[in-house]
């Protein structure tokens, strides 16, 4: 979370009214109108629900949409629409309506908005009570260089692995004024930030992660009741994608890897004295008016209500949810007995944290709606049952990575895919005798790459809000990295399939 937020009048070309640009917007329209059309036409040629192939075309408009506009949330509704058309046209509005009532009446989608929204109002507690500044004016004291601050961010992530959440909003908060000192990008920020959040949570057995993969393996019977953890840990040296990102954040923050594309235009615009990208405004908070305690009694201020975070989250059995509700009284309560704030400024702190988070969370929500429009479509069993006449034993785990972490990409769930995918991956490495612990080694690396590189992702969309930029901007200076990672972990996973065949 951070005062600076994606400003949702950000320009675009094409989009202006009364300035000439009347031409392009007709032109769109027409384009746009005609796709719908062509997937109204496509629904009457797959009536029996069988629609194979043309089941990712809307993930494939989502995709296209995003590249040309650089909105998520537009891009998205794309393929929601799309894909309400190709089910059935005469039932569009009412599959919108029905589809919207169930993700706002999903648990998971409830946990998430209590979640973001209390977080987001933490953070903007601990920024308004001077703790951020303190702690990043200690830590500038102690960090000298450009090298040193991306590697404290990076080692900052590794030791917040109780949760990608927590991740992406509370290391990103912290870090950001030292990187901006450094000319560092807002963009890379949050590169490494979200290099260490879901990569890092599949590598730590006590994270959110690990307890939600730990029920799901004992429930598709992968492991006994009772076992699922013990499965879940002896697989975490084959999960490939969290070694692998892991490597390549570390090459970026020493310079072994060198900027390019996206990135590197981020990187030379910082440099030029600009590390927060354009399109990114104020979100109205006075920075004059924030409260200022002495440099260690802000970091005290910091540092405590973080440990009650994570203390918390560990006592309730990883529920961030208690957790954050925890810290927040906590932190309430410890700013309003030393003075720093009063009450109506504690509240209000939590109330605008709320809103800030409203623009992410209507991301994560609609990316939620996109993958119930793909499960009624059949998209996952349809890439599973394509690759499976190509499956072998020795190349089961990578091919198992490959098309599951395309999935989690064109679907940004990186839990919900699991449920429907893992049993019919499950029963088939059972019937291929495939080793167990690899298998879900391929699963778990899957899903923390469709989670790192997608750009609707809850976590893609939240280390974006917590760095200062745009999701879009985020995901396009980071998918080249996130791809060598995929690529390695691709290798990686060949390797051990054919060693342990």
């Amino acid at each position: 979370m951070s005062v600076e937020v994606a400003s949702s009048q950000e320009p675009r070309p094409g989009y202006g009214i009364g300035n000439g640009e009347h031409t392009p917007n007709l032109i769109q329209l027409t384009f746009y109108g005609l796709v719908m059309a062509v997937f109204a036409y496509l629904s009457t040629q797959f009536q029996g629900g069988d629609y194979g192939v043309v089941s990712v075309l809307p993930v494939i408009l989502v995709l296209f949409v995003a590249f040309k506009t650089k909105r998520p949330l537009e891009a998205i509704f794309a393929g929601i629409i799309s894909g309400l058309l190709l089910i059935n046209p005469s039932e569009a509005f009412t599959g919108l309506g029905e589809l919207s009532m169930s993700v706002v009446m999903d648990e998971t989608i409830a946990w998430i908005v209590l979640v973001c929204g209390m977080m987001g109002g933490l953070i903007t507690m601990l920024e308004r009570g001077g703790s951020v500044v303190s702690f990043g004016e200690v830590m500038a004291k102690r960090v000298k260089s450009k090298r040193g601050t991306l590697f404290t961010t990076g080692l900052l992530g590794i030791l917040v692995f109780i949760d990608d959440y927590l991740n992406s909003l509370a290391v990103s908060a912290s870090m950001k004024n030292l990187t901006d000192k450094y000319g560092i990008s807002r963009e890379k920020l949050a590169f490494v930030v979200d290099s260490t959040a879901a990569p890092v949570c599949i590598l730590m057995p006590v994270s959110t992660w690990a307890v939600y993969f730990a029920a799901l393996l004992e429930e598709n019977g992968a492991a006994t009741e009772g076992a699922g953890m013990s499965l879940y840990i002896e697989a975490i040296p084959y999960m490939a994608y969290g070694w692998a990102a892991l490597l390549v954040v570390w090459l970026v923050s020493a310079g072994l890897l060198k900027d390019w594309g996206a990135m590197k235009d981020a990187e030379e615009r910082a440099q030029a004295g600009q590390p927060i990208p354009d399109g990114i405004v104020q979100d109205g908070f006075d920075n004059s008016k924030q409260h200022h305690a002495a440099p260690w009694v802000g970091v005290a201020n910091f540092a405590l209500p973080m440990a009650v975070l994570v203390g918390a989250t560990l006592y309730y059995e990883i529920d961030l949810l208690m957790g954050a509700l925890i810290a927040s009284c906590f932190t309430m309560l410890l700013y309003f007995a030393q003075k720093l704030m009063d009450f109506s400024e504690l509240v209000d702190s939590m109330l605008d944290g709320f809103k800030v988070m409203l623009h992410p969370i209507a991301v994560v929500c609609a990316g939620f709606m996109l993958k119930g429009v793909n499960d009624q479509l059949g998209m996952t069993p349809y890439i599973i049952e394509t690759l499976t006449p190509l499956l072998s034993k020795e190349m089961f785990p990578a091919l198992v990575f490959a098309s599951m972490a395309a999935v989690v990409f064109a679907t940004g769930s990186s839990w919900g895919v699991f449920v429907v995918s893992l049993p019919i991956v499950i029963p088939m490495a059972q019937a291929m005798d495939i080793s167990m612990p690899l298998t879900v080694g391929a699963l778990m690396s899957a899903s923390a790459f469709g989670s790192h590189a997608c750009f609707f992702s809850d976590s893609t969309v939240l280390t974006s809000q917590g760095a200062g930029c745009t999701p879009m901007q985020h995901a396009l200076t980071q998918i080249p990295y996130a791809l060598i990672g995929a690529a390695l972990s691709f290798a990686t996973l060949v390797i051990l399939g054919f060693t342990m065949a």
